[in-house]
């Protein structure tokens, strides 16, 4: 699926999604990633039921903070336990949880409003 967007100039933009893969501002990334106004990274969970909250680490340390997470589970909508949800509350950090399509597109409004937002996409089986 690819997506077309207007954001602020030098963020991260989500610009197709499929099988394996992401492409972000021009980038082509294989396997899950984590999505951050200002760079992608790889994220090495392949399943939510792989998740910890060591899984979280690089957008609780994130700099400026981010303040809304959009956590793309897959094919399908999966639900985050409430240890999870509740470690991300602490540090003043909201999380939508839904498939990764929508996070994608979700992501990439919410970035052309200048939203301090991250994206934890779980890749879609090859």
């Amino acid at each position: 699926m690819e997506f077309t967007t207007t954001v602020p100039e030098n963020q991260q933009v989500i610009e197709s999604y499929g099988a394996g893969r992401f492409r972000v501002s021009g980038v082509d990334h294989a396997g899950s990633v984590l999505v951050f106004p200002n760079n992608t990274i790889p994220w090495t969970v392949e399943r939510m039921d792989g998740l910890s909250a060591d899984s979280f680490a690089p957008i609780i340390a994130a700099e400026p903070p981010i303040e809304i997470l959009l956590l793309g589970c897959g094919a399908s909508l999966q639900f985050l336990g409430p240890d999870l949800r509740s470690a991300l509350r602490d540090h003043k950090i909201g999380c939508d949880v839904m498939d990764t399509g929508a996070a994608c597109r979700t992501y990439n409004v919410l970035i052309a409003e200048s939203r301090r937002v991250a994206a934890a996409l779980i890749a879609l089986p090859a």
